[in-house]
């Protein structure tokens, strides 16, 4: 898989994406803060210096422009010194912005924070967010429909600031309906665009509650809410897939099927989290314009969004830092002494352990969607992958199709497996009693009862828990597809 996301990484060159939303300015007011005011308890700041960063969508246009594609920004904003301003960055980051459209009677939004080593103390936001008027409206769709069809994927960026009225939105329904391609929604108000019918919309946690009328309960685990509620999700946005970011918990990727997967995040500080949505949301619409599945797209969304929020302000991710975060090594396990040296400081910090094994051959969408659910089962998922051998004992001597080495670093390329290690007998049993997992997960073709692992795991504490089959996925299949081709091909 590594190879086949930095494959999909540079294909972003070349391709043509319209964003379409609610622009801002971000100004940051850097300075240092010593005593506090003596009219009243608020911190005096000497401000030393001025940072402006395109906002909203124009930040997501910039990461789209980083990424190494064509980003053409449309939107409406304030014919002003702050428009200048934001018309500077958007020069600045290689955005396209002939399609702006300036206007008299709007001011540019801003939001301007007030920030002293490196504490946020307060943020004035101001700027025109009502509806646009009539002769902008217009003029905004008929520069859509001509756009619309010159892109390769379409990503809406709608704050609720007045750019995306309701006649904007059903021409991009009609555009849709017409000439369908890639469209990733990410809106305040999702139930809009039930009639465009978007290939992703991506609410955060707390839109997702919105979205359903609920509130949050901090006792509740998240992800089990959302798992819970996919259904409603579909029912309320129409789109084909549902992607709800959780922060520092990463994201989950709702199938309509019912099926799910989900991607893990680095935490970083709250405070740096400004703009990891458009990072996300821009990367999400590049993998798919270039040919990548959902889930390519989530993984490195989630690996762009990790980028940005270990960095200060608005910020991007180009090209070069996602193929690092993708690429990276570490979850490799090269012998014994470094699984002990693993597990104790898991055990140490007190974080659960689920571990899994198998040949993995040809990563398909059932390993995929099981690998996702086994780390659902606890904190950190190891992998103990067969080796070579191995797997020709007991598969065949026609395997394995790929090498350990290959198979081991599509594992890698899952943000949701922490660790691969090799084991090269006929079951792991060794394995399991060098970690004395918490949790054992194996796939829905076994039962707690055949399962020859099942009395070991136990004896050490553990707990046996299998995972519903994913009918119809198997690497034999895969392989018996492949060969029925060749097959057809050679009597063609």
């Amino acid at each position: 898989m590594i190879r086949d996301t930095l494959d999909i990484v540079g294909a972003f060159r070349g391709l043509h994406v319209l964003v379409l939303g609610d622009a801002m300015l971000d100004s940051y007011l850097l300075g240092r803060s010593t005593r506090l005011s003596r009219e009243a308890p608020a911190p005096i700041v000497d401000v030393t210096s001025r940072v402006d960063a395109g906002g909203g969508a124009a930040n997501t246009a910039a990461n789209v422009s980083a990424l190494g594609a064509t980003a053409t920004f449309l939107t409406v904003f304030g014919r002003d010194e702050d428009g200048d301003r934001l018309l500077a960055c958007l020069a600045r980051d290689g955005v396209r912005s002939d399609q702006v459209i300036r206007a008299r009677e709007r001011s540019t939004l801003v939001k301007q924070r007030v920030v002293a080593e490196p504490q946020l103390i307060v943020r004035f936001d101001q700027g025109t967010t009502q509806p646009l008027a009539d002769e902008d409206e217009a003029e905004l769709i008929q520069r859509l429909r001509r756009l619309f069809l010159a892109s390769d994927a379409v990503i809406v960026s709608d704050y609720g600031y007045g750019v995306l009225t309701e006649k904007v939105i059903a021409a991009l329904a009609e555009l849709q309906r017409c000439a369908p391609r890639p469209i990733v929604v990410d809106a305040k108000h999702l139930p809009r665009y039930r009639d465009v019918r978007p290939t992703v919309v991506k609410p955060n946690f707390d839109e997702a509650l919105a979205l359903l009328g609920a509130s949050r309960d901090p006792a509740a685990d998240r992800a089990d809410f959302v798992i819970r509620h996919a259904a409603d999700f579909f029912a309320c946005t129409g789109a084909d897939h549902v992607a709800v970011t959780l922060d520092a918990e990463g994201a989950l990727l709702l199938e309509a099927d019912g099926t799910w997967y989900r991607t893990y995040a680095e935490p970083a500080p709250h405070a740096r989290a400004a703009g990891a949505g458009d990072t996300f949301v821009a990367t999400l619409a590049l993998a798919l314009a270039a040919g990548g599945s959902v889930i390519d797209g989530a993984e490195l969304a989630s690996a762009a969004s990790g980028v940005v929020v270990q960095r200060d302000g608005t910020t991007t991710c180009d090209a070069d830092d996602l193929r690092a975060a993708v690429a990276s090594d570490g979850k490799i396990v090269p012998d014994e002494s470094a699984l002990r040296a693993l597990v104790n400081a898991y055990r140490h910090a007190g974080r659960r352990i689920v571990l899994t094994s198998g040949c993995f051959d040809i990563v398909h969408r059932g390993h995929v969607t099981y690998l996702s659910q086994a780390k659902a089962q606890a904190d950190v998922l190891i992998v103990a992958l067969n080796s070579d051998d191995s797997v020709r004992r007991l598969k065949g001597a026609d395997r394995p199709v790929n090498t350990f080495e290959d198979r081991a670093r599509v594992l890698e390329g899952l943000s949701c497996v922490d660790h691969v290690l090799e084991f090269g007998e006929d079951t792991p049993e060794e394995v399991i009693r060098l970690i004395g997992p918490d949790v054992f997960a194996k796939g829905g073709d076994y039962t707690r009862e055949t399962l020859p692992e099942t009395p070991l795991v136990e004896a050490l504490g553990g707990e046996v828990r299998i995972l519903p089959y994913i009918d119809g996925a198997s690497t034999t299949r895969v392989i018996e597809q492949i060969r029925s081709l060749e097959e057809l091909r050679g009597t063609a």
